[in-house]
């Protein structure tokens, strides 16, 4: 699964440790998220989601890009 959460992150200037922090779990789970090597559970992405104020769907996106990314204007 694709997803925007780097970028979503860098906006903020949040380092992956704070992203951890906000979210309660590890550094090396929001890296692991980051990087494709982990899907989070679904409470995970709701928390992302009203962590950044936006849908799930414009923070991940299946791989085959079958659903594109929305962005905001």
């Amino acid at each position: 699964m694709k997803n925007r959460l780097k970028v979503l992150r860098a906006e903020r200037d949040w380092s992956q440790g704070d992203l951890a922090q906000r979210l309660e779990v590890s550094r090396q789970s929001v890296n692991a998220i980051e990087t494709g090597k982990f899907d989070p559970s679904l409470p995970l992405a709701f928390k992302l989601a009203r962590l950044f104020e936006r849908p799930i769907e414009e923070i991940f996106s299946d791989e085959e890009g079958t659903k594109d990314v929305v962005t905001r204007d």
